[in-house]
């Protein structure tokens, strides 16, 4: 469905600018993009896609739907690129903003959280967790995660920092196999090249 010019996720080929994984949704990122103030679409892009210019490339949105509806992905993609001159970059500059809006539509980062939850509440004790992330705030959340489990102590709900006088001592659940990621090698991004930003990490419940 990646590669589907009419699923929307591709910003090498034209189509609907859908991005729904799952069509059921109501949602589209041409709601999030024609209906979302423009603050709203700069933190989207900001927050999920790390984006430098996103108040730039936000504004320019919402200028660029008052005259019309931005349906397609090629309209999406060459705004941006108005907006960002590529410059001799070899990655398009609205990479970072579809990134974001497929993040923002299908909820990815909630999804996650479910998954390793369920994940971990369903393994056996000496059973591992085995997560690849392919972008920085997945692996981010999979790396907390998997500290998390294996701490020996807890913090309390809501607390935005973990301080020492916050500390509520338990037993480790968990012991990180994994103290760094493991990357792909040359060979497999050779013949794989989606798999050159992939970060595997592996924990084994207690």
């Amino acid at each position: 469905q990646i590669d589907t010019a009419a699923r929307g996720f591709s910003l090498m080929q034209d189509g609907p600018l859908d991005m729904r994984m799952d069509r059921r949704q109501h949602t589209t990122a041409a709601d999030l993009v024609n209906d979302l103030p423009s603050t709203d679409l700069a933190q989207i892009f900001w927050e999920y896609g790390d984006e430098r210019e996103s108040r730039r490339i936000a504004r320019a949105l919402a200028q660029e739907r008052t005259m019309r509806r931005i349906e397609t992905t090629g309209q999406l993609a060459e705004l941006v690129e108005r907006v960002c001159p590529r410059q001799g970059r070899r990655v398009h500059p609205a990479t970072r903003v579809f990134q974001a809006l497929r993040i923002a539509v299908n909820e990815e980062l909630d999804s996650l959280r479910r998954g390793l939850a369920g994940a971990w509440q369903m393994l056996a004790s000496g059973g591992r967790l085995a997560v690849i992330a392919f972008h920085s705030l997945e692996d981010r959340l999979v790396k907390d995660f998997m500290r998390s489990q294996a701490r020996d102590y807890s913090l309390p709900a809501g607390a935005e920092a973990d301080l020492p006088h916050l500390r509520q001592p338990r037993i480790a659940t968990a012991v990180v196999v994994t103290r760094k990621p493991i990357l792909p090698s040359a060979e497999e991004v050779a013949e794989n090249p989606r798999a050159r930003s992939a970060h595997l990490r592996v924990l084994e419940k207690l």
